[in-house]
């Protein structure tokens, strides 16, 4: 972990009132996470959505779309959209429920799999930059703040 001075506790005056919101706070660190993301990840032209959706295809295969964008809380649309575009790379492929015809299930392909285990590695890398700056203790009162936001 690196070593932390004093002052980067404090608030900086430079931002004057907003300094003091959390939600400016959550912005900032989101957008310097998703900084990192994109460079980690530019040699594999995949977007934290599109890696997100890819993973959780491989845990729960057949998944719906629908629940795709429940557990992310993505709109239809979006969710849509991913998918048209990770099935034109070959990446997944749409079947329909064996229990609900009207629902598109998805499921990895092969190339969707090699990306996917190569993404794996860069979000392994990624999750390390981003942890170093906590301790493991740090780390888990983290999530768990952040999981009070949107829960």
């Amino acid at each position: 972990m690196p070593d932390r001075k004093p002052v980067d506790l404090l608030p900086d005056p430079r931002l004057s009132g907003i300094d003091g919101l959390v939600g400016f706070h959550i912005r900032l660190a989101s957008a310097a996470v998703y900084q990192h993301f994109t460079e980690t990840f530019s040699d594999l032209g995949l977007t934290q959505k599109q890696v997100a959706i890819l993973w959780l295809i491989e845990d729960q295969p057949g998944i719906a779309q629908a629940d795709i964008g429940r557990r992310l809380r993505m709109d239809r649309a979006s969710v849509m959209a991913i998918v048209n575009r990770m099935q034109d790379r070959g990446f997944l492929k749409r079947g329909a429920s064996a229990h609900d015809r009207r629902r598109q299930t998805l499921s990895l392909t092969d190339a969707g799999a090699v990306e996917l285990r190569k993404a794996r590695a860069s979000i392994a890398a990624h999750e390390a930059w981003l942890k170093a700056r906590f301790t493991a203790e740090e780390t888990a009162s983290l999530m768990a703040l952040l999981r009070r936001i949107y829960v």
